[in-house]
């Protein structure tokens, strides 16, 4: 059964661990990340952004595939399904659909209108028991379109956001999506200590977790970080095992063109990612 994100990452900033966020793009995807959760006793949160709902066919269709694969593969560790970047209104379908959290990106937006939207939305999740992470500040990259220059968040707009009853905050500390450039001034520190000040106890959420240097996301988590996503990372590891089984000739031999088969490498390629990451997040063993 899905649950909110709230009590797991509560749990995760007292601990002083990080829960992975891992966005789903198929059934695939979303088997090998339930499964290395389950083996590794780890709480995990799919992550799934509006292009990614809209390719599988809809809101319906994800939530219907989850709660399918939770029942089917006897997956009994805290498991959130949450909407990534969120618009207003893809928040609010994602809500209906039965996702158990949502993010609502409101950066984009001028600061007060992103509060009063931010509001209404908490209202409405809160009532049906989901979780709410808000943004303040663009990160940096591209996400669906979605184009920042790894910024760096306000404190005092971090405050004033946090304080709507939020359950958790992504603030920009020069973090981006995507796969950082050699030119990359890394995190601000100095930053992301004066927001988690600012913001209290609020479990605080690191996107664009692929590619970030071990010693970084350590030291992310030890001022408050809880949530972080990671995206590019699975799907560069997944193209390069199925571009090797095919180079290979491997879907020439037998029924190896059975996509079962096909697909098998960049499966196991997903969970040894996924693995890799919960061992560095702190998070295995925490279900």
């Amino acid at each position: 059964m899905l649950v909110s994100a709230k009590e797991m990452l509560n749990k995760a900033r007292q601990g002083k661990y990080a829960v992975g966020q891992f966005n789903i793009n198929n059934l695939e995807w979303t088997k090998a990340i339930l499964l290395t959760a389950q083996e590794n006793n780890s709480p995990v949160i799919l992550g799934v952004s509006e292009g990614a709902a809209k390719y599988m066919g809809g809101f319906d269709t994800v939530v219907g595939m989850v709660n399918g694969l939770l029942k089917g593969l006897n997956i009994t560790v805290p498991v959130a399904l949450h909407i990534d970047h969120g618009s207003y209104d893809g928040a609010i379908k994602a809500m209906e659909a039965g996702f158990s959290s949502i993010m609502f990106d409101g950066s984009h937006y001028p600061f007060e209108e992103n509060i009063a939207k931010t509001k209404e939305i908490v209202e409405l999740a809160h009532s049906k028991g989901i979780s709410v992470e808000a943004e303040v500040g663009s990160i940096g990259g591209e996400e669906d379109g979605v184009v920042g220059a790894g910024e760096v968040a306000d404190p005092q707009e971090c405050k004033a956001i946090s304080e709507l009853g939020i359950d958790f905050l992504a603030a920009g500390i020069g973090n981006i999506h995507g796969k950082y450039p050699e030119n990359w001034a890394g995190l601000n520190f100095e930053v992301l200590g004066k927001i988690n000040e600012a913001t209290g106890d609020m479990p605080l959420v690191l996107h664009g977790g692929s590619g970030i240097p071990e010693e970084m996301i350590k030291e992310a988590i030890s001022l408050g970080v809880a949530k972080i996503n990671v995206n590019t990372e699975c799907q560069v590891v997944f193209a390069e095992a199925t571009r090797k089984y095919i180079e290979e000739g491997k879907d020439l031999q037998g029924k190896g063109f059975d996509p079962r088969k096909l697909l098998a490498p960049g499966v196991d390629a997903i969970k040894e990612c996924v693995k890799e990451k919960m061992e560095l997040f702190g998070s295995i063993n925490q279900a």
